[in-house]
């Protein structure tokens, strides 16, 4: 079963869910603030980090910031009470997959834990060796979950984002519209919002550089890879 490190500094909140996890058979390291998360992500890695946002010592945030450096594939949700558009806007360009607002729901954050690890499990098997694609001028590395673009550095992906430029190359010319795309990167039956997958869109037409003005939207509908 699947380790979850998670971290929450109110010990009722962090007590439910450490006992909501373990219900479920997965086995749990619950950490008190963001600099206690870091030292336990630094003995053994998880496969899946959750943040509370606004934390002592060190936010959720920071911790991320910190992870990002050294791991750009581990999945990285947020518990969150600030979930307006900018603090989501922050923590997607921080490298994040995924907000879940407080006042917190156990059966909601059990789903959607399930849904991303299921997902992380498929995408992380169906790379192979030169597994690259291209979206105009840039160069969508599957293996390494980076994109290349005019000789410029590297830059990372996350998996919700390499499974939307899949989506999008795989689809050229078609109307996509927002539940496709929900579906193709966060898996069937989730819980994303609209305002979730719009903005993982503003941050790969930012990784895409001048080739992000490719990825178009429709109105009402959802997004569309112009022909290249």
């Amino acid at each position: 079963m699947a380790y979850i490190l998670f971290a929450e500094d109110d010990t009722t909140l962090r007590n439910a869910i450490a006992l909501a996890l373990k219900s479920e058979g997965y086995e749990v390291r619950a950490c008190k603030d963001g600099a206690e998360a870091l030292a336990a992500y630094a003995e053994r890695r998880p496969d899946l980090m959750i943040l509370d946002v606004m934390m002592p010592k060190k936010s959720g945030y920071d911790v991320c910031v910190d992870i990002r450096r050294k791991d750009d594939l581990l999945p990285v949700m947020f518990l969150t009470a600030k979930s307006t558009e900018e603090d989501i806007v922050l923590g997607l360009g921080l490298g994040a997959d995924d907000f879940i607002a407080k006042p917190l729901r156990l059966d909601v954050l059990l789903a959607r834990i399930a849904v991303i690890l299921k997902w992380t499990k498929r995408v992380g098997s169906a790379t192979a060796p030169s597994d690259t694609f291209r979206i105009g001028d840039a160069v969508i590395d599957a293996t390494r979950f980076t994109v290349r673009r005019n000789g410029e550095p590297d830059l990372s992906l996350t998996i919700r984002e390499l499974g939307l430029l899949r989506t999008f190359a795989a689809h050229p010319g078609e109307v996509l519209s927002r539940d496709a795309l929900l579906d193709a990167a966060w898996g069937e039956n989730y819980f994303a919002s609209s305002r979730t997958l719009d903005q993982h869109i503003v941050q790969i037409r930012r990784k895409l550089g001048e080739s992000g003005s490719l990825i178009e939207t429709v109105r009402g509908t959802g997004y569309r890879l112009r022909h290249m």
